[in-house]
């Protein structure tokens, strides 16, 4: 067989059904071999898009989403939603072709050293120098990627490589089991846990995978301790449940902070400093941190951890879990999560405070009402960067994990539009709600066309509002209201949702909001609302709770 059949064969023995991407010359042969597999490519417009595609399909499924593009432009064009991915923990291979290994010693027309250039953003990126080692390679790759925590790699493939004989066969995918936590160290974490006065847990990125919620919510029922969840850690604790303590890290001075801010003791289970500063939260030393995550904590002067419990996250809570309940026994729970009843009662007048609201443009309190009374618990709400991401960090939240994602690794802009795409993908029965600003909307807009033609009924909301909100609300913020020029104009969003063959509608009215939603899930293909948005809401919500914490 050709070394590209023999790749294919690989990836299929990974369990890859879908690539996405855009092909190039050097990548010839490696689509003439998908051919003849069952594994479907879907030619994108774009190939920041189609890592962002895969960076969702990943994150959602704990598989590896799979990308392709050709050499030179093709690769640097991926690289952003290749960050994404690394930084936000989302498991995702990238495949990229390469110039005649005959050709890559001398300057050479596209050729660039790709995987230098992938290294900072990926887990292991890898050239395939002999056609024998692609099996090894591509197990390697996806091994490494699936790994806690997960993220991304690269692998390259030279043109003349992929289109020699030879023999061979995919190397056999086995499981692999992630370590529990040391003995000791759980003895130690429930130590603090017992002799703790006000403790309060933060539940981060890592308390939605691989089966670590489960655990933490029945850690959180066994102790009456409260749960404050990141961005990216919505639905670790059901919204419904009296232990959850919804989100963290836009206001410094939000309620759920301030709580923080009078705790003795902090357990963070999946906490990723890299979505959310300590020393945005750990304003005042003294805290015990009881850090529970798949690797030791980072070294940073604001998080001094007491107990680092290491390992897989639902096994470690599942053992201090059953600690528990040999050393309290009665006891349990140790507190009464009554006393937080007034917290959470406080954020819950906050985000039914404007759902009556007749403003127009709309207030985004209002917006993100609408939203969470139009989805089911298993629906899945994609944010994209800019204003509307403080807002649904805060106001909108969840009965489930990864129902909500949110970019606040990485951060780039354009990322909700495709990666509605890889979300719809991997649960075509669930309605996929991408929120925009029309600023990030309109960075890969050109894969409506995508959407168009698979039939993928995603809707994409549209807050429109002509600035680049979010930078406007950080200078406004730091420079006593001033800021820069940040103005642009927009297209009619309704018309270029016609030219694109879907579904259009720009809301007049309040009243129009929901009954919009509603009719744009009933499509067959993927549906563009666009809301005008009352983003003088911004520094209000910013005088009433303190500055802003979250970086853009």
């Amino acid at each position: 067989m050709k070394a590209s059949d023999l790749f294919v064969r690989c990836l299929e023995a990974e369990g890859v059904t879908h690539i996405f991407g855009l092909p190039g010359e050097e990548n010839a042969d490696l689509m003439i071999s998908l051919l003849d597999s069952k594994i479907k490519f879907v030619l994108c417009r774009h190939e920041q898009a189609a890592a962002f595609i895969a960076d969702a399909y990943g994150r959602l499924t704990g598989k590896a989403g799979v990308c392709l593009a050709t050499l030179g432009p093709g690769a640097t064009n991926l690289i952003t939603g290749v960050a994404d991915a690394n930084m936000d923990r989302a498991p995702l291979v990238c495949i990229t072709g390469q110039a005649d290994t005959r050709r890559m010693h001398k300057e050479s027309h596209q050729a660039m050293d790709v995987v230098g250039m992938f290294r900072p953003v990926t887990k292991w990126a890898q050239s395939v120098y002999h056609p024998r080692n692609i099996p090894e390679i591509v197990r390697k790759a996806f091994k490494l990627a699936e790994a806690e925590k997960p993220g991304a790699v690269l692998i390259e493939l030279p043109e003349d490589l992929a289109e020699e004989k030879l023999d061979g066969k995919p190397m056999a995918v086995a499981r692999t089991r992630r370590p529990a936590a040391d003995h000791k160290a759980v003895a130690e974490a429930v130590d603090v846990i017992v002799k703790a006065r006000n403790p309060i847990v933060i539940g981060g990125n890592g308390a939605v995978r691989k089966r670590a919620a489960k655990q933490l919510r029945r850690f959180a029922r066994k102790t009456g301790i409260g749960v404050a969840n990141t961005f990216m850690g919505k639905g670790a604790v059901a919204m419904s449940d009296p232990h959850c303590l919804f989100t963290i890290g836009l206001q410094a001075r939000d309620y759920v902070n301030l709580a923080i801010d009078e705790c003795d003791v902090i357990v963070a289970v999946g906490y990723d400093l890299v979505e959310y500063s300590p020393s945005l939260w750990n304003r005042h030393p003294g805290k015990k941190i009881v850090h529970v995550d798949f690797t030791p904590a980072e070294i940073d002067e604001h998080y001094p951890v007491a107990v680092d419990v290491v390992g897989d996250v639902a096994d470690a809570l599942w053992q201090i879990n059953e600690a528990l309940n040999e050393r309290c026994g009665e006891r349990l729970p140790l507190f009464d999560i009554t006393g937080r009843a007034k917290l959470r009662q406080a954020m819950l007048d906050e985000f039914a405070a404007e759902k009556d609201d007749t403003g127009f443009p709309v207030k985004p309190q209002r917006i993100l009402w609408d939203v969470r009374q139009s989805l089911g618990p298993e629906d899945i709400v994609l944010s994209d960067v800019g204003a509307h991401k403080m807002w649904i960090s805060r106001y909108y939240q969840c009965e489930e994990p990864n129902t909500c994602l949110i970019s606040n690794g990485f951060c780039s802009m354009g990322f909700a539009l495709p990666g509605a795409m890889g979300a719809k993908i991997a649960f075509p029965g669930r309605k996929v709600l991408a929120i925009c600003g029309d600023a990030g909307f309109l960075m890969n807009v050109q894969d409506l066309e995508t959407a168009v033609r698979l039939k993928l009924n995603i809707v994409v909301m549209v807050w429109d509002d002509g600035e680049y909100g979010l930078i406007k609300w950080k200078q406004q913020n730091a420079f006593d209201g001033k800021h820069s020029e940040l103005a642009f104009t927009n297209p009619d969003f309704v018309q270029l949702a016609k030219a694109f063959g879907c579904w259009g509608r720009r809301v007049g009215s309040v009243a129009e909001l929901k009954p919009a939603i509603e009719e744009a899930f009933r499509q067959s293909g993927p549906a563009i609302i666009a809301v005008p948005v009352d983003y003088g809401e911004n520094m209000k919500l910013t005088k009433r709770l303190g500055n802003l914490a979250v970086p853009i």
